[in-house]
C-alpha cells in the first residue's frame, strides 16, 4: 500500500494525506498532480505492508519525494 502526502516548505507539521493506492505508478501520478501548480509544496510517497511498531504506529518507508 502506498500513501501519498503533501508537505509545505519541507515542514513535517504540514504533512497532509492526499490518497492511498496499491499501484506505485498511480501513486506517483497522484503525488505529482497534488502539488502541480502549488508553489512551496512537495510530495512524499510512503510504502507500508501494514506492520506496526511496539507503539502501535504504522511502519512506512519513503519510496519517492518530489
Amino acid at each position: 500500500m502506498y500513501h501519498i502526502y503533501t508537505i509545505k516548505n519541507h515542514s513535517e507539521f504540514s504533512k497532509t494525506l492526499v490518497a492511498e493506492t496499491k499501484d506505485y505508478d498511480e501513486a506517483l501520478q497522484k503525488a505529482e498532480k497534488a502539488v502541480e501548480g502549488k508553489e512551496g509544496y512537495n510530495y512524499i510517497v510512503e510504502e507500508t505492508d501494514g506492520s506496526m511498531n511496539s507503539y502501535g504506529e504504522l511502519i512506512a518507508t519513503v519510496v519517492a519525494e518530489g
